[in-house]
């Protein structure tokens, strides 16, 4: 073929590819949405993955008492600890004691409880919807405490120096700084005007929790007539406390010290 019958057929490659790229920029301009449209789609993908957080991963909680102080921050009426709570921990491994845990109360804990969620009906929908994505707490009687004793442990309290006692091993707690008087050498009082308390074995499954403001904490001494024994089922823990996100001044990791292996 020469070139004189190349040129007339109008197939020069040199001349499609310009042709080309023009045409793949006019198809791209023509698919591209304006923000407002894509909207809608960016608010869908950051919800799914919000539920997808909150359900596998971890939410926030806050701390409504004074029973974990000075660690958590907390007290009616008052600003008190944002913490974020992870799952994960959990998914492999059992609490470990010294871990600060937030778990939904067995029933006996549950007497004073009271739902937060609205009477109207519309309200109380909306409240549950956000509380899906983490954004409104659960309805549930979530609580916070430390894990002292594990399934099998014996736990009581107190040895000579009024310490609590694990299978007979004193347990050193530097998070404690607010507890019961005690005087070495006489007849001390039981909980809850003082911090005798037990023997108590730990069902296998179970955990014994108290609070780190021990005269201030209806944990699991308040419950050992219950069916538990005063003890918290691990299928009730929601996860494991790890970090203080809120008010800005206490942000920080929450100590999860094992005070049975100081």
């Amino acid at each position: 073929m020469t070139d004189e019958s190349w040129s007339r057929s109008g197939s020069d490659p040199a001349d499609g590819q310009p042709r080309r790229r023009r045409a793949r920029r006019a198809v791209k301009a023509k698919k591209q949405r304006p923000f407002w449209q894509e909207l809608p789609i960016l608010l869908v993908i950051a919800a799914v993955i919000a539920a997808l957080m909150v359900t596998f991963v971890g939410r926030p909680y806050v701390i409504p008492s004074q029973s974990m102080e000075p660690t958590l921050h907390g007290c009616a009426g008052c600003t008190g600890d944002r913490i974020y709570v992870q799952k994960l921990s959990y998914y492999w491994s059992d609490p470990e004691p010294g871990d600060v845990v937030v778990f939904v109360g067995p029933p006996s804990w549950n007497g004073h409880y009271r739902s937060i969620r609205s009477d109207n009906t519309v309200i109380r929908g909306v409240q549950n919807f956000f509380s899906f994505f983490g954004l409104v707490p659960p309805d549930e009687n979530d609580l916070v405490k430390r894990v002292v004793a594990v399934g099998g442990q014996t736990v009581e309290c107190c040895d000579d120096q009024g310490r609590v006692m694990v299978d007979g091993q004193p347990l050193e707690e530097p998070y404690v700084e607010d507890d019961y008087p005690w005087m070495p050498g006489q007849a001390n009082a039981s909980y809850p005007v003082g911090r005798v308390f037990g023997p108590v074995t730990v069902p296998e499954g179970n955990l014994w929790v108290m609070g780190d403001n021990r005269n201030e904490s209806a944990d699991s001494r308040a419950h050992i007539g219950d069916e538990f024994q005063g003890t918290v089922p691990i299928d009730n823990v929601r996860g494991k406390a790890v970090f203080k996100i809120w008010p800005p001044g206490r942000i920080g990791p929450i100590d999860g010290t094992n005070p049975q292996e100081n």
